[in-house]
């Protein structure tokens, strides 16, 4: 056997190898699809029925710490305190932490916004770390370290929370003292901005209305999604509290607390609106991040999870979930194996040719499913995207596909440094503040903001004091 020839089969057994490998993860998605058909009637029901319980009165509810971390975030952090300050809770169990990691102009915004809200009678506190010791698991670390309150919400800066959002997560979180915490559905401010928002927008609603829901209803592990959610903070004590050792911080806490016992539940009929990013650019860092992330749980957990004494479907099941991030690498090395296969001319075709095609065609069938499930569980009947024509659904499953492809060899090399257990900086997703109409009181409280931002850069101007809010 030649040198070359046996380059030629070695690539062959690679290549089989990985395309294994790819059908076992997507195994994942026909397993989501089978058990959302299964569950969905019986999972809303109860959901209907979590949300039907009774709070106590007022006098009686608990206190509540808000959340919101920030770095660099330009004007969104009015936006945000504006939005905690107006949750239907009592105003003395209202407690609200602006975390903020800024530098430069951006801590003047954040110390102006704080300061506007406390002026206005909120219980608003501004926290300014020095340094970002842990990125976003440091700063949620160091705000429950000043506060003893039993419950936590948690917000990203570009999130709006309803008004009503914390008396609808606090009804089941009140009546079931081993659930960790509530976490609601993301929602998008900016959908159809462009084609990237649109594919993001079908991407991340097969996620959130059909994956977090069926694993929710099917008793998996549920992951947290760093925002829209509300955390029980004996909870977030029992799994030895926020780590900063990976990107996906959210993740590693939710792993941790589920596997000592505590459950979590989804309410999919709770929607949050936030931002998606509106570049290739801005998205590509975002998974990025993710997809490192996930790999340093992977690192980090699943030594763990086949230890401990969970059910060998649990274990199975954490394995596809977490190992989902190896879909990249395992692209790329598959791609470079065919073409070495197919130029020393040694592929059997029997073999590679019905692989890719059931690779393809479960690709396409799980996109386009997922697509369809989630269109028909978070949308009303009649609605315009409700009605979209299933050559607009292939269409948009197609796009997705492709980004999903193009993200998988963007972030195969954080991926592979994750899993080595390289650390890296948390490069936060760019954010806007221009995507919701914002009231005349907001409105007026940034201007005077704008203001006084231009007026430090000139320092023979004294900064005019900010303008009464109407």
């Amino acid at each position: 056997m030649s040198f070359l020839h046996a380059v030629g089969r070695t690539a062959e057994i690679v290549l089989l190898a990985a395309l294994i490998m790819q059908l076992a993860l997507g195994f994942r998605v026909l397993q989501t699809v089978l058990l959302h058909l299964r569950y969905r009637r019986l999972g809303m029901r109860r959901e209907r029925e979590a949300l039907a319980l009774a709070l106590p009165s007022d006098a009686a509810l608990p206190a509540v710490l808000v959340q919101i971390p920030t770095f660099n975030e330009g004007q969104l952090p009015w936006r945000a305190l504006e939005a905690a300050t107006r949750l239907d809770w009592p105003r003395d169990r209202l407690h609200i932490q602006l975390l903020d990691d800024s530098t430069g102009e951006n801590a003047a915004i954040a110390r102006d916004a704080a300061a506007e809200f406390c002026r206005r009678g909120h219980n608003v506190v501004l926290l300014q770390r020095k340094d970002r010791t842990g990125f976003k698991a440091g700063a949620l670390k160091e705000g429950l370290a000043r506060s003893d309150h039993p419950f936590v919400a948690i917000f990203d800066a570009d999130y709006i929370p309803p008004p009503d959002f914390l008396r609808t997560c606090l009804r089941p979180l009140l009546a079931d003292e081993k659930l960790a915490f509530v976490q609601a559905r993301c929602d998008f401010l900016n959908a159809d901005e462009n084609w990237m928002t649109r594919a993001q927008q079908a991407i991340l609603e097969s996620h959130f209305a059909v994956e977090q829901a069926t694993r929710s209803w099917a008793g998996q592990v549920l992951p947290f999604n760093g925002t829209c959610g509300v955390w029980r903070r004996a909870a977030i004590d029992a799994a030895d509290g926020w780590h900063g050792d990976t990107l996906t911080e959210d993740l590693d806490l939710s792993y941790r607390a589920q596997m000592r016992g505590w459950r979590a539940l989804y309410l999919v009929s709770l929607a949050v609106p936030g931002e998606l990013p509106a570049t290739l650019r801005s998205w590509a860092a975002q998974q990025r991040r993710w997809n490192k992330g996930f790999a340093q749980n992977a690192r980090k957990l699943l030594p763990t999870i086949w230890r401990s004494r969970l059910p060998a479907r649990s274990k199975c099941d954490a394995t596809l979930h977490l190992g989902g991030c190896v879909f990249g690498p395992l692209l790329v090395v598959s791609n470079l194996a065919f073409i070495c296969d197919q130029v020393l001319g040694t592929m059997t075709y029997l073999l590679t040719v019905p692989l890719c095609a059931v690779g393809l065609a479960q690709g396409l069938s799980g996109s386009l499913a997922m697509a369809l499930l989630s269109d028909r569980l978070i949308r009303p009947q009649g609605s315009p995207a409700r009605n979209r024509s299933l050559v607009g659904t292939l269409r948009i499953t197609l796009c997705t596909m492709a980004m999903f492809v193009y993200a998988g060899a963007m972030t195969s090399r954080g991926v592979l440094d994750g899993i080595r257990g390289r650390a890296s900086v948390f490069n936060r997703t760019p954010k806007r503040d221009s995507l919701l109409p914002q009231s005349e009181t907001f409105r007026s409280a940034r201007r005077g903001a704008e203001l006084r931002v231009r007026a430090d850069a000139l320092p023979d101007i004294a900064a005019p004091r900010p303008r009464q809010a109407r």
